[in-house]
């Protein structure tokens, strides 16, 4: 849906080596009938073939070895842990091998596993390596559902605990070092998959019991995109009218009319994940506001409580602070701003931290599980 506006976005930028951008073109799978596509007989997470190749090279994860091998010098797999991994089509190999092929419902409990196991594990840390493990797996679940040509039903609950996975991320994981969290690519495969499932919802006959949560997750994460507003406004009319929907209707408008303090104040209805879709762009929002209020108290005698201006922020004061200090805005000895048209300043590129103002999604977090957030057991409408 978001194609041409992830084209001009992406032009220009090179792909991080670490993780390969696949397209469906990327796959061979060949033209035909339902009776020459290619079928999926794999009943386990990973072929057995792949499986023995990754161990006698010693190509395993720490989070695929058998428990009390891990350091032995060739650690042994796992069978009930080891995950297929991602591996870009290469001239000459045969990527429809039915035997390699997971079918949808294999693909399912393969997601889940992520999810439950691994992606939600206490156990298992730092989160960047989970993130790395399970990003590589799911573009190995969506390369099978590529090669099978899975469409429907089948495809609807894999890609929609996918869009939450990368999303929160995108949030869990702002402000880590390129190095072991690209945002571009995360966003990029976001997009793709996110503009998937909405492809399956439009298709399909339904029910689809989640579509209100992932419409009004794809226009919170696009905020201010035309494509993103035109898919809502040819939403069937009790859709476009749902509760969470309408709310992310109302918060784009306000982004785009820059009425920033409208926007933060409806920002704090939104649930977890839709507060995390958003989280890329509250901090625009809040130098905006600041700039506003730079202009319509610009005054010499001028003084405005710090406390106030902290709600309209949805920030402590202390964070407050830093954002104005960040702008060029003064704040005084006695807690008062102090506002100036001419005084106000873009901070340098990078140099304020997102990840420092994520309080409107944290205060959601706190009794929240990642397997319940990602599974959408959380989410509740606006």
């Amino acid at each position: 849906m978001y194609k041409e506006e992830r084209r001009r976005r992406n032009k220009g930028h090179g792909r991080g080596k670490s993780h390969p951008r696949e397209t469906k073109e990327d796959v061979k799978s060949g033209q035909g009938t339902d009776d020459t596509l290619p079928r999926g007989v794999c009943q386990t997470m990973c072929p057995a073939g792949e499986l023995r190749n990754r161990e006698s090279q010693n190509r395993l994860h720490r989070f695929e070895m058998l428990a009390g091998t891990e350091k032995d010098r060739r650690p042994r797999a796992d069978p009930m842990r080891v995950v297929k991994e991602y591996c870009r089509p290469a001239a000459g190999k045969d990527s429809t091998n039915s035997a390699d092929l997971r079918p949808p419902p294999v693909l399912l409990k393969t997601v889940c596993y992520l999810i439950d196991e691994v992606a939600a594990s206490p156990r298992l840390h730092p989160w960047t390596e989970v993130y790395s493990f399970v990003f590589d797996r799911l573009r190995s679940v969506k390369q099978d559902m590529i090669i099978l040509r899975v469409h429907g039903p089948d495809c609807v609950p894999i890609l929609e605990r996918t869009v939450r996975f990368l999303v929160y991320a995108s949030y869990r994981l702002c402000g880590e070092p390129l190095r072991i969290f690209d945002p571009r690519i995360n966003d990029t495969h976001l997009q793709e998959n996110l503009s998937w499932l909405l492809d399956c919802y439009a298709r399909g006959t339904g029910p689809h019991p989640n579509q209100e949560e992932f419409q009004a997750l794809g226009l919170l994460y696009n905020l201010g995109s035309p494509r993103a507003m035109q898919h809502i406004t040819e939403l069937p009319t009790p859709l476009r009218r749902a509760p969470s929907v309408a709310l992310a209707v109302s918060i784009n408008r306000s982004f785009l009319e820059r009425n920033p303090v409208r926007l933060l104040r409806c920002a704090r209805r939104l649930s977890f994940l839709q507060a995390c879709a958003l989280h890329r762009h509250v901090t625009a929002s809040r130098k905006d506001l600041l700039l506003v209020y730079s202009h319509g108290y610009n005054s010499r005698n001028c003084r405005f409580p710090l406390d106030v201006l902290s709600k309209l922020l949805a920030l402590e004061k202390t964070l407050t602070s830093t954002l104005c200090q960040e702008c060029g805005v003064e704040v005084n000895t006695d807690g008062e701003v102090v506002f100036s048209k001419a005084s106000f300043a873009e901070p340098e590129q990078g140099k304020l931290c997102c990840s420092l103002y994520h309080n409107i999604a944290t205060e959601k977090h706190k009794d929240l599980s990642v397997g319940s957030i990602l599974h959408g057991g959380v989410w509740q409408k606006a």
